[in-house]
């Protein structure tokens, strides 16, 4: 039976109690009587209080019902977002392994224009100097920035005054003066927060650049032609190895230098146009 049939019996049999008891006839009705009819009655008005429970039950387990759909809804559209990102986010870790393969090519493919006696001061130069690393294949040389620079800094340490001074000695010699000197900063992932390197070195762009241009200044300074050289900024976006630790970002944070066959081309330069 339906539970609004059974709210309106339950009032109706208390009804018919209260006005036979207001008419003055309990006393024709036996003791016994009395007794299952007051019973009666109150198992009514629990039945009662039950069913309205029942029907604030069922309103809440409605209401529950809805806040859960809404959530899946709201878990459905964040599990979306969620895919997008990932799908964003591996589809720049793809293009940033392209880049890096396509970087780490050109580097392999790139000719070590040095001859045997200069690539053999070089290789004596890095059994010299920790700090200072040469590659015979390419003819890259790596220095690392914390013996060439402080913390933040563009000024070159006074320690690294003899390594580069002897650098210049060996790209000044006649048989590399045809050669070009470009010269690449590089940084770790830290970004640039105090406030004094900041007023300097806005981000790691400029820091990189700047410090390649203290180099490509000092090697002026002893004799280099600045005709010769040219200056490059990677920010943090040319790592060695991951960085994951102090070691590891100590090694990103390096200048490179690329000493150039004349015919090798160098962006924005080219020999045969300068006018001196």
């Amino acid at each position: 039976m339906p539970l609004p049939t059974l709210r309106r019996l339950a009032l109706l049999s208390l009804l018919c109690v209260f006005a036979l008891e207001l008419s003055g006839c309990c006393g024709c009705w036996p003791r016994p009587f009395l007794a299952r009819r007051m019973r009666l009655r109150d198992a009514e008005w629990r039945a009662m209080e039950l069913c309205n429970e029942n029907q604030m039950l069922m309103g809440q387990m409605q209401e529950s019902q809805m806040m859960s759909s809404q959530l899946q809804q709201e878990l459905a559209g964040a599990k979306q977002s969620l895919d997008i990102a990932n799908q964003r986010l591996a589809n720049l870790n793809d293009e940033r392994e392209k880049l890096h393969n396509k970087y780490s090519s050109m580097l392999a493919s790139q000719k070590n224009p040095l001859n045997g006696a200069l690539s053999k001061r070089f290789e004596e130069l890095a059994r010299r100097f920790p700090d200072f690393e040469f590659d015979p294949v390419t003819g890259v040389s790596k220095f690392n920035e914390d013996l060439l620079f402080g913390s933040g800094s563009d000024a070159l340490r006074q320690e690294a005054h003899a390594l580069l001074n002897e650098f210049a000695a060996i790209v000044n010699d006649a048989e590399a003066k045809q050669f070009h000197v470009l010269v690449v900063g590089h940084t770790d992932d830290q970004p640039v927060v105090r406030p004094a390197t900041k007023a300097r070195h806005d981000s790691n762009w400029e820091l990189s650049a700047h410090r390649a241009t203290s180099v490509v200044k000092h090697l002026a300074k002893n004799g280099v032609s600045e005709y010769r050289m040219g200056i490059g900024g990677y920010s943090k976006h040319q790592p060695v190895v991951t960085n994951v630790s102090e070691p590891n970002r100590q090694k990103n944070r390096r200048v490179e230098i690329y000493v150039l066959a004349p015919e090798a081309t160098i962006v924005g330069y080219n020999a045969d146009r300068v006018v001196r």
